[in-house]
């Protein structure tokens, strides 16, 4: 699978993704000490909903377009806030033009004392991104491969952060060099909250990733947590994204349940054809 950023811009996956996300950085803004936000494959930061690009599969109106039209109890509207509210600044007529990455999702959650590095080997969506980012002294746009920066980048000075891995999942090996890729960072900084996103096609390559990341996890001393989330719009059919993948290690001990109130209310707006469902769980070492 090819996953482009600039094709899938706003998507469903995107709006887990990014919902999940922003909650971790809202927990990690509990404690006055600084963090870091290493995203490993950021993209262009900043993608315009009216382009070629995003117009040719539409996927925004079915994701982030639904989500900001949808109603929610006001628990889940005040989890969701955060994420919104960033989505907004970015289209400040109410009229939803653009739609902000990883990259610029967490730079709304920073705080002075917090850093981002923004890695992107890719010239175009790097220049896109340097561009959105320049002049930002608590961002650092990195000409890297996201492969090698991550084991590169940890840990980080300030011993508290996320690490945001998102290939595009261009090769047929992906799956395999993320689980080790994710070995190599972990036994570096066992202590960092890591969100490892994947395409959910074959079960048998998500299944073997997650045991992978639950074994390191649990290997660890002291052993870190793994929560598995995958959320489906519509039965899979080839060549099509109907189940997008999260794997959160370390994740904030708050995360469980603000998402088992969250994902349920997404069913229903996000759903394709039918109801949409979720799975939430501690995956097995």
């Amino acid at each position: 699978m090819n996953y482009r950023h600039a094709f899938h811009a706003g998507n469903f996956a995107d709006v887990i993704k990014h919902i999940v996300l922003a909650r971790i950085l809202t927990y990690l803004q509990e404690k006055p000490g600084a963090f870091r936000v290493i995203d490993t494959h950021a993209g262009a930061g900043l993608y315009d909903l009216e382009s070629d690009e995003a117009r040719r599969g539409g996927e925004w109106l079915t994701g982030i377009a639904r989500l900001l039209q949808a109603r929610l109890s006001n628990e889940t509207a005040a989890l969701t806030k955060p994420y919104l509210d960033i989505v907004r600044a970015f289209n400040p007529k109410g009229e939803l033009k653009a739609y902000p990455g990883s990259p610029l999702i967490a730079r709304g959650l920073l705080r002075p004392q917090d850093r981002l590095v923004a890695c992107e080997l890719e010239p175009k969506p790097r220049k896109a991104l340097i561009d959105v980012l320049r002049r930002d002294e608590q961002a650092r746009v990195v000409d890297l491969d996201g492969w090698v920066a991550l084991p590169a980048f940890v840990p980080p000075k300030e011993r508290r952060g996320l690490v945001l891995i998102d290939p595009p999942f261009e090769a047929k090996d992906e799956f395999e060099r993320l689980g080790e890729a994710f070995s190599a960072a972990f036994a570096k900084w066992p202590t960092g909250i890591y969100v490892i996103w994947y395409p959910a096609k074959s079960r048998r390559a998500t299944d073997a990733l997650a045991r992978l990341v639950a074994q390191a996890a649990a290997a660890a001393k002291p052993s870190g947590k793994c929560l598995r989330l995958e959320f489906s719009v519509a039965p899979q059919v080839d060549g099509t994204l109907a189940t997008t993948g999260l794997l959160i290690v370390n994740p904030p001990y708050t995360l469980q349940s603000e998402l088992r109130t969250i994902l349920p209310e997404l069913e229903k707006p996000l759903g394709q054809g039918g109801a949409a469902r979720f799975r939430l769980e501690v995956p097995k070492p």
